[in-house]
């Protein structure tokens, strides 16, 4: 049985969790091993009585396959992080999903993606805001990443849908739950036209504590996060962190002084995050990666073919190609590539995100680069 079957399969075992299965490869269980493993076999590496017990008794071929049929007879897609379709963005993130279901688009996911997020009971400044901004983004060729709640989540979805760019849902529940449940519809429309993802296993109930979880792989998947409208107390700045952990970009939208809704974004603001008045204030940061041109941004026209080493009929500025011709001499470390192109680390960290997108780029363990 292939490695990403049986990674499938521990994460379809109530109560295995991302560390349990952390410890689990580390222990070299991540093989055929495993199904002759014992309870006390599986207490031995760290993991408790119950999960122990269950792995013991129910993690089998024939009940992985059964969970397999499942899914597909469900509709609904796997990917593992051992796949090649994995985002290799989401991979640099703490605690990256071993296993991410879906329903949709999953070439979305090797796009240039754009985190919005912001209050579950937005002001109608908010509302118009979000509806600007979502549009405006995605018409520039940005995919706009989101969690499905209520409020800024919703409106956004529906601005990039309607605007006919692209959207991903990521949601804190298994893929035959939909919370809220009044967002039934709009789950059916992005799973139409754009892409739903979960890294839960189909019966997983919304709960609490998995909505920051859910927020990682948010902020993971794209870029930067554009803070819309939050109070200080928002779970939308839990996004934010895990951008900031993540080493992407933080946005944030001013509001009214007076309106409590404005004081976590504002907040933002003071600590450093970048203030946006129009969606030309995000677009001009990515513009090394968008294949049209941005609304309302100033136009990139130093874009260069391509080599023709492999890459196709896509296009490289001409910082991506100076860089690119760099790792042909590689692979390199980070501080090697900062030596060797004599750029600060701003713009370092820039073009190999976009070169990563544009799979031309691959990083390796230990912050080393390489060309694919």
């Amino acid at each position: 049985m292939k490695e990403r079957d049986l990674l499938f399969g521990l994460n379809e075992v109530q109560g295995v969790g991302w560390k349990s299965i952390d410890k689990i490869c580390a222990a070299g269980l991540l093989s055929e091993k495993a199904f002759s493993c014992v309870p006390e076999d599986w207490e031995r590496i760290g993991l408790n009585g119950k999960v122990a017990a269950a792995l013991a008794s129910i993690y089998t071929p024939e009940w992985i396959a059964e969970r397999h049929s499942l899914i597909e007879e469900r509709g609904i897609g796997l990917v593992t992080i051992l796949d090649e379709d994995y985002p290799d963005m989401l991979k640099e993130t703490v605690e990256p999903p071993w296993v991410l279901y879906y329903r949709g688009r999953l070439e979305l996911l090797s796009r240039p993606a754009i985190a919005m997020v912001g209050t579950r009971v937005p002001t109608a400044y908010g509302t118009k805001i979000g509806e600007m901004l979502a549009e405006e983004l995605s018409a520039a060729g940005l995919t706009v990443v989101s969690g499905l709640a209520r409020g800024i989540d919703s409106v956004c979805h529906k601005a990039a849908l309607k605007s006919r760019g692209s959207t991903i849902a990521v949601t804190a529940t298994g893929m035959d739950k939909v919370y809220p449940p009044e967002n039934r519809e709009l789950l059916r429309a992005v799973a139409q036209d754009g892409l739903v993802l979960t890294e839960y296993p189909l019966g997983t109930p919304s709960h609490p504590g998995l909505f920051p979880r859910r927020n990682r792989i948010i902020a993971g998947l794209s870029l930067g996060t554009v803070v819309v409208e939050a109070d200080s107390r928002s779970g939308s700045l839990i996004t934010a962190d895990a951008a900031l952990e993540a080493g992407r970009d933080v946005f944030a939208v001013p509001g009214p002084l007076t309106s409590p809704k404005s004081r976590g974004a504002l907040d933002l603001i003071k600590q450093g995050a970048k203030l946006v008045t129009g969606s030309a204030d995000i677009v001009e940061d990515y513009q090394f990666c968008l294949s049209q041109p941005p609304v309302n941004a100033r136009d990139n026209g130093d874009a260069e073919p391509l080599d023709k080493e492999g890459l196709g009929e896509k296009k490289l500025t001409r910082e991506e190609s100076q860089l690119y011709h760099i790792l042909h001499q590689g692979p390199f470390t980070l501080d090697e590539l900062l030596a060797r192109s004599q750029w600060d680390f701003g713009l370092l960290h820039s073009v190999l995100l976009s070169l990563i997108i544009k799979k031309a780029v691959t990083q390796l363990p230990g912050a080393i680069y390489k060309i694919i």
